[in-house]
């Protein structure tokens, strides 16, 4: 089970920090990702590493904005967003491959957190 935390409404320019915690498997075994969608829009990848977290993608739209990481003793992942946008509002999940190479694609994912909500709005 993954569980997603640190949504909310943030104004432009502010930051916000996800976590995604994981319990009943060891998240540092499996390439993880968080993905958002956003009212009327498909799913898109937002960032991706790999299990060994020597590998990492980000989105164009979010490269110099957003920080993936992991902490293997808390089995959690993160996703530090600063510089929000009015554009970066959607429900952002986390999810787990059973892989350890990354992959952009949600179809390639195992498990999925429940979302959490990012608002950015003056």
């Amino acid at each position: 089970q993954l569980v997603e935390s640190g949504g909310g409404l943030v104004q432009p320019g502010g930051s916000l920090r996800l976590s995604c915690a994981s319990s009943g498997f060891t998240l540092s075994y499996y390439a993880v990702g968080w993905f958002r969608q956003a009212p009327g829009k498909e799913r898109e990848e937002v960032s991706c590493v790999t299990s060994s977290g020597g590998g990492i993608y980000y989105a164009d739209s979010v490269k110099d904005r957003f920080t993936i990481s992991r902490d293997s003793a808390k089995n959690t992942m993160f996703l530090q967003m600063k510089g929000l946008k009015p554009e970066d509002t959607a429900i952002y999940s986390c999810a787990a491959r059973e892989s350890k190479f990354l992959s952009p694609n949600p179809n390639e994912y195992n498990y999925w957190g429940q979302g959490t909500q990012v608002t950015v709005s003056s």
